[in-house]
């Protein structure tokens, strides 16, 4: 029998390369052979010896994962595979539990949907796999599982189960399969039982296992007793005082050793200890530290005991201020630690948003980071070009969802994606901004010819590469790709699936290739291909499907999935994956070892992760079925987190005290090592990364705030003609007067505009103007007149459904003001007006169009507006903010309109059109009527005033200049860096 262990304090994967090098030589004929626990191990042995062998010629073992149960080799034995049934595939799983699932009559309040309904599916599937690991007959345990005062709660809980108990042995009794975690249980214990009966006559060393199932132990078991047997177990903790070590938590980084001694009836003392007689006196001082600090609590006494200080050589903190700090920072360490030539360096993180985020910082320096830890596959390219083709299908090609695919870079049309997206921005401004248009490629089209078709302003330069196309021709195009999933509104999943291919087959195709090729390219094309054949397969035993529950079928199927593989990167400017830069997963960086590693991610929830049951079962009923605790898996990743604190002589600890814009806490470890250090006034020295980031991205010093934008363009460039509407932006925010008429920028319309933004006012308007110029003033004619409005404009369903009362409690309360009103002499509607005011620097001309004039026997006016949004105050309109009637009132007595005579205005009326439970309201202003005159010569005074003030070219065009007055909307706040001033502003600064 022999067991051995490696200290972490030495490369382990070396060791064993240097060891099996150096041992019993080996017969032409022979090779030997070293079981690993998956084939990420595997791969980083094998170049462990070819380190070693530098160049060197040698026979090598041959090295065998056993613990990947996510691979398809599984068996370490390939003659005993053929005596057991096959593994189901993982889609036929999970699409026949999923069906059970939605058969499962009354276990919810609600019957799941299909995307619900496969996460369950998936929480069953990990039951089953977490009991055969284990050896666990739940038909026999789960019943007695839950205490006896939860026994009726209880049993409705364990009458869904019995699709585990129950449904599922039956099925592959039936079937004739397995499930993958009990074939490969079933193939472990084949190979223990052949090697005990047979074993090898070469050398058999099992390497590099911290925790296993029953199976996996009988394998290392039959290993210790084979001939040239040897199991190396890494870093076994030999310091921890016999009481601690007998009685371990689940959650302390050595508790999976200790379990796997125990099963293999092996005792601490009773370990070898191999050496390779180099010092390295700053990991095995850091070992004895991390040991301590980890110590369970019946262990803390030890902490009292000695107050020398630690050396915490090579050992740093890293305390980021939010996530992106963090991963610019780590990028900066990374950089800096290949400055010298031959160091490896390494990012080990659970958290694939921060490595995502480190790899895109890394490339700011040229940097192309391999990152073997995996993508999901739910974010690769393709699939989320297939999830947005679901959605724009499920969504019958609304703005939004219809403008996220056609600009993903799969996207093609049989063109190149350059030109396809010309086309796609194109058909943006041309149909897309503003309010909607109706649903599918008819109220495409529609739209379309309601623009008088192809977009005469929208001309681009025939000599730009990617050029677009004629609209017309691009939707035919797009209709015809679009075709087979726009068929299918309801149908088996396979038959929507299928139909989801097919689009996007033909949507990814360019003039030179095939859309297949390109959306089936790769490892995450081979991945994703996998996966929908699979799904394509196997889910026709579920029940048919809206195409609306596309988007979230697909996303929950891929939910948990990664794609491996390397691909051929290329940075900016076409470098190739870095040699000597990694980002490495948990599971990848076990046993791996460098010259600089960094520890990011270390918050609670993240590195540990959050512990989770399950949704079945309890902790204490897990404990009572004989599963493994949750706390195990804070066991492992405490494992992987003082083994990653060994794997490199320098080594960064990294956290982020806000993740997602929330706080977050640091990860147990690092409060640990805090108090430890803490009760010797020591301190983890900080990295000066954080340092290094602020001055890259503040050279010049801690980051002043833009100061308020005050343009001072010629006077010959500023405007000469405003609307009554503008004077008063023009007092509430001129820059966006420069901004509109002197830079000439105008705003695109937002996606799927809500109608009461635009349509509405339109709407009442032209309703009440049809309905005055008829004659017929009673309110069946006026809701018969905003009823016909609102037909005209072609509003989607539901928005025309939500106006309609609306209109008709607007029409009501305008038939009755206008009875309680005196019948007019005359009146116009929609008047437009033009009055040239003369000033030193020339004509300045002011431009109205008045919603309604009235002229009365004397005549004598009443101008009315109409509003469908908030009504100005009365102090607004008194000091000039809200000047619009009143300018009507002094362009009318100037003889402005030329339909209407020179006329003094008596009253300024303000009619607020809701419809909703007030219906309306009237607003007269000012108060007192005969404020009126000396109100509408004091605005013709300012605006005078004004104009010559912006005649002088030192008056700038401020944005904002009143806070108190600022307008509630407007479209040139971003580029005025509002928020960015003003901020400033209320805190005191310039």
């Amino acid at each position: 029998m022999s067991i051995v262990t490696i200290p972490n304090d030495q490369p382990f994967l070396d060791a064993i390369a240097q060891r099996w090098l150096e041992g019993p030589g080996l017969t032409h004929d022979e090779s030997g052979l070293i079981v690993v626990p998956g084939r990420r191990a595997a791969r980083s042995l094998m170049e462990a010896f070819l380190r070693q062998l530098d160049g060197e010629a040698a026979l090598l073992p041959r090295i065998v994962p056993v613990g990947d149960v996510d691979e398809d080799e599984l068996a370490v034995s390939g003659a005993e595979a053929l005596k057991l049934p096959p593994a189901v595939e993982p889609a036929r799983r999970m699409a026949t539990l999923a069906a059970m699932v939605l058969r499962a009559d009354g276990a919810f309040s609600t019957a799941p949907t299909i995307d619900q309904a496969w996460p369950l599916a998936r929480a069953l599937a990990e039951l089953m796999d977490d009991a055969e690991r284990v050896g666990v007959d739940l038909h026999e345990k789960l019943p007695h599982a839950a205490e006896p005062r939860f026994a009726a709660h209880w049993h409705q809980t364990l009458q869904f189960l019995e699709i585990v108990t129950q449904a599922w042995p039956l099925w592959l009794e039936e079937q004739e399969l397995m499930n993958p975690v009990g074939r490969q249980v079933a193939l472990l214990r084949a190979q223990a039982l052949a090697w005990k009966d047979s074993p090898p006559q070469t050398p058999l060393w099992a390497v590099g296992f911290s925790d296993g199932m029953a199976s996996v132990c009988a394998v290392l078991r039959a290993v210790m007793d084979a001939p040239q047997g040897c199991v190396v177990l890494p870093g076994v903790d030999l310091s921890l005082p016999e009481e601690v070590w007998e009685h371990l938590p689940d959650s302390h980084p050595q508790a999976g050793l200790r379990r796997l001694l125990v099963d293999l009836g092996v005792k601490r003392a009773e370990l070898e200890i191999w050496e390779d007689g180099l010092s390295r006196n700053v990991l095995k001082e850091r070992a004895s530290f991390i040991s301590r600090a980890m110590l369970p609590a019946e262990g803390l006494s030890d902490w009292g005991q000695d107050h020398a200080p630690f050396k915490l050589d090579g050992l740093t903190r890293l305390d980021a201020a939010d996530q992106q700090q963090e991963a610019a920072t780590i990028a900066m360490i990374l950089r800096d630690g290949i400055r010298i030539p031959g160091r490896e360096v390494a990012l080990v993180t659970p958290d694939r948003a921060l490595a995502r985020r480190v790899a895109t910082e890394l490339l700011r320096y040229g940097i192309v980071a391999d990152d073997s830890a995996g993508e999901a596959l739910a974010l690769t390219p393709a699939a989320v070009f297939l999830r947005l083709l679901a959605e724009a299908a499920a969504n019958d090609l609304t703005p939004v969802s219809l403008l996220a695919l056609l600009k993903h870079p799969l996207t093609a049309l049989g063109t190149t994606p350059g030109n396809c997206r010309a086309s796609a921005r194109r058909l943006e401004r041309v149909v897309l901004r503003g309010p909607a248009p109706p649903p599918g490629m008819a109220g495409l089209r529609d739209a379309l010819g309601a623009q008088g078709g192809e977009d005469r302003a929208e001309a681009e330069s025939a000599d730009r590469p990617d050029r677009p196309e004629p609209l017309d021709g691009f939707l035919n195009r797009l209709e015809e790709a679009l075709a087979p999933v726009r068929a299918k509104r309801k149908g088996t999943l396979p038959d929507l699936l299928t139909a989801l291919v097919q689009s996007a087959e033909a949507l990814a195709t360019t003039d030179e290739q095939p859309g297949a090729e390109r959306l089936w390219l790769g490892a995450e094309g081979h991945a994703l291909a996998r996966h929908m054949a699979g799904l394509i397969a196997f889910t026709d035993i579920l029940p048919p499907q809206e195409i609306t529950q596309l988007p979230a079928f697909l996303l929950s199927s891929m939910s948990g999935q990664m794609v491996f593989g390397q691909r051929v990167l290329q940075g900016r400017d076409g470098e190739a994956l870095h040699p000597r830069v990694s980002i490495l997963g948990v599971l990848e960086a076990r046993l791996q070892f460098a010259d600089l590693v960094v520890l990011g991610g270390l918050n609670e929830g993240i590195w540990p992760p959050a512990t989770d049951p399950g949704p079945w079962l309890s902790r204490p009923m897990r404990t009572r079925a004989g599963l493994p605790s949750p706390e195990r898996l804070i066991g492992v990743a405490a494992h992987d987190f003082t083994t990653a604190m060994l794997s490199a002589p320098e080594v960064v600890l990294s956290s982020a005290a806000r993740r997602e814009g929330a706080p977050s806490v640091p990860a147990r470890w690092l409060v640990r090592l805090n108090a430890l250090l803490g009760g010797r006034r020591q301190v983890l020295p900080s990295h000066p990364a954080l340092l290094w980031q602020t001055r890259v991205d503040q050279p010049n010093g801690p980051a002043r705030p833009v100061a308020a934008p005050e343009p001072r363009p010629p006077v010959k460039r500023r405007p000469r003609r405003l609307s009554v509407t503008e004077i008063e932006t023009w007092l509430r925010d001129p820059y966006a007067i420069y901004a509109r008429h002197i830079l000439k920028l105008r705003a695109l319309p937002p996606l799927e505009e809500a109608a009461d933004r635009s349509d509405i006012g339109v709407i009442v308007h032209a309703g009440l103007d049809h309905w005055l110029q008829s004659g017929r003033l009673d309110a069946a004619s006026l809701n018969s007149s905003l009823h016909r409005a609102l037909s005209e404009r072609k509003l989607r369903p539901a928005l025309e459904a939500w106006w309609r009362p609306r209109l008709s409690r607007i029409a009501e309360w305008v038939a009755e003001r206008e009875a309680e009103r005196e019948r007019p002499q005359s009146m116009k509607v929609e008047v437009k007006g033009d009055l040239t005011l003369n000033v030193p620097a020339g004509p300045f001309r002011l431009r109205a169009r008045a919603d309604r004039i009235e002229l009365n026997a004397e005549g004598k006016a009443t101008i009315i507006d109409y509003k469908t949004g908030t009504l100005p105050s009365q102090m607004d309109v008194q000091q000039g903010w809200s000047s619009q009637l009143v300018l009507e009132a002094v362009m009318l007595a100037q003889d402005a309109f030329a339909d209407l005579p020179p006329a003094e205005t008596v009253s300024l009326l303000y009619w607020r059109l809701t419809g909703d439970q007030e219906k309306g309201q009237e607003l007269e202003v000012p108060k007192k009527a005969e404020d009126l005159p000396d109100l509408v010569e004091r605005s013709l005074t300012h605006l005078r005033r004004r104009i010559e003030q912006f005649d002088q070219e030192q008056t700038p065009y401020r944005s904002h200049p009143h806070p108190d007055k600022a307008p509630r909307y407007t479209d040139y706040a971003q580029l005025a860096r509002v928020p960015e001033w003003s901020v400033a502003r209320e805190e005191g600064g310039e």
